[in-house]
């Protein structure tokens, strides 16, 4: 770390804070424009100035990937802010992502030592900052290493597999990245709103990707039709498996068939992503109406909130079947969603949806709830009050409820051990499978957990990759 410090600790804590500056929630309501308005580079050196260089750094601790970042605050604070933003690439794959869509307030600026007066220095403005700029500066910082002769396969083009193909190429092996959709980034493309990241990043990263020499094969499902040994017979000395999880859970209750119900992927891609990039059936301009519902609690359902408040929902409601503290999305994005309009109701469990004449979505049926004894993971179990029927209006409802893996590679590959419920078990320790040649990671692996935690997985894997491929099995 960075050792040099300008200003003492008591100087450091006399610089007050600032809050991060946003766009009024009258001009974000019109567009899908991110909602977050980057640092000044004067305000950028007041913030991380802030930044006390506390010796045991629990920040970088609380960082799924470790990020040196009293080293980075520090080079901001001297005005290096490449310098900066090379100590962040150090360690992380996509710092101009991960400093837009990371959960600070839990990881990273929960751990800081300012929170003991609600004051955390803003690690995520200050990691996309630095990042902009050296993109800006330079669109291609992926440099490719001697060749090897080694070549890889990547299926899946989300944070895991971006992250993998970064380390492969740099040092030095031939990547093929495959993917099922018409544009590469997976759920960074299709399943994040431009409100907490503008597709543009994305891009530009996969634009860098390519220039270092990776080959990227979309349209392309991996499975029943071309299965994973069919790229080691046609010569991929390995494979990385970064699917993700992307079937999206859903409920079995009367009136589910009912037209104006949908996915979350289906929902927010059509809202999102240019047509071109979508399957034919989403291409056309998504009718929601005056009331939108979203059922679940996560980050989606924010997203899912908020987006139908920028398409003019008069009232945008979200229901819950337990209380705000057992919910598993970020708070930071349900302030946003409510600053922005939406509406909570909490301890409500939807067991019918209603339907005009015409088959059509009109309201949702829901008992209240009660929270009784905690599940496996901790939380208490939502449980329905007999009686206690309520119906909330609706023209469109959103089905947030989580996502799963999609079984088809482990259905399609003999010898891959999953578990019941689809992730593929790996070793922890370097991502491998049960399959020599075959490693894996992020929420194939985990179920849905943070573009962080993905990219970290990618990363570890590619490093074991790397291993295997230079002293590969007798």
């Amino acid at each position: 770390m960075v050792q040099t410090q300008t200003l003492d600790r008591k100087a450091r804590i006399k610089i007050p804070f600032e809050e991060p500056p946003k766009r009024p929630v009258s001009d974000r309501l019109k567009d899908f424009r991110e909602t977050q308005l980057p640092l000044t580079p004067e305000r950028a050196i007041r913030e991380a100035t802030r930044c006390l260089q506390c010796p045991l750094a629990p920040c970088v601790k609380a960082c799924p990937v470790h990020n040196n970042i009293p080293g980075a605050l520090m080079k901001i604070e001297q005005g290096d802010f490449l310098g900066a933003a090379e100590i962040y690439r150090q360690t992380s794959s996509m710092p101009q992502i991960c400093g837009r869509v990371c959960p600070h307030e839990q990881l990273c600026q929960c751990a800081c030592v300012r929170n003991k007066t609600n004051e955390p220095v803003l690690c995520g403005a200050l990691e996309s900052f630095v990042a902009d700029m050296a993109r800006a500066q330079n669109p291609f910082l992926i440099h490719p290493g001697a060749p090897t002769g080694k070549r890889v396969a990547v299926v899946g083009s989300g944070p895991a597999g971006l992250a993998c193909a970064e380390q492969l190429i740099q040092r030095g092996h031939q990547v093929v990245i495959f993917d099922s959709a018409a544009a590469p980034g997976g759920m960074l493309f299709y399943g994040i709103p431009g409100f907490k990241l503008e597709n543009s990043v994305v891009q530009a990263l996969v634009e860098d990707l390519r220039h270092a020499g990776a080959e990227f094969r979309l349209h392309t499902t991996i499975g029943k039709g071309l299965p994973i040994d069919r790229l080691l017979a046609d010569g991929f000395q390995a494979v990385f498996l970064g699917t993700g999880a992307s079937r999206p859970s859903g409920i079995t209750i009367p009136g589910i068939e009912l037209r104006g119900i949908y996915s979350p992927n289906e929902f927010l891609a059509r809202l999102n992503v240019e047509a071109e990039y979508l399957p034919p059936a989403w291409r056309t301009k998504l009718p929601i109406g005056q009331k939108v519902v979203v059922v679940g609690g996560g980050d989606t359902a924010s997203d899912c909130l908020r987006s139908a408040l920028r398409l003019g929902a008069r009232e945008v409601t979200c229901l819950y079947r337990r209380t705000e503290a057992e919910m598993p999305g970020g708070k930071k994005d349900r302030e946003l969603a409510r600053e922005e309009g939406a509406v909570y109701h909490f301890l409500a469990q939807p067991i019918r949806f209603i339907g005009d004449t015409q088959g059509k979505v009109c309201a949702v049926e829901c008992l209240r709830c009660k929270l009784g004894e905690a599940d496996a993971e901790g939380r208490r179990r939502p449980v329905p009050i007999e009686g206690s029927n309520f119906t909330v209006p609706a023209d469109t409802v959103v089905l947030a409820l989580g996502y799963e893996p999609d079984p088809e590679i482990g259905a399609t590959t003999g010898g891959l051990e999953t578990q019941n419920n689809g992730l593929i078990r790996i070793d922890p320790e370097n991502g491998a499978t049960s399959r020599p040649g075959i490693f894996a990671g992020g929420d194939s692996v985990t179920g849905p957990d943070l573009v962080s935690t993905a990219m970290a997985a990618g990363r570890r894997a590619a490093q074991s990759i790397d291993s295997f491929l230079q002293n590969p099995p007798a």
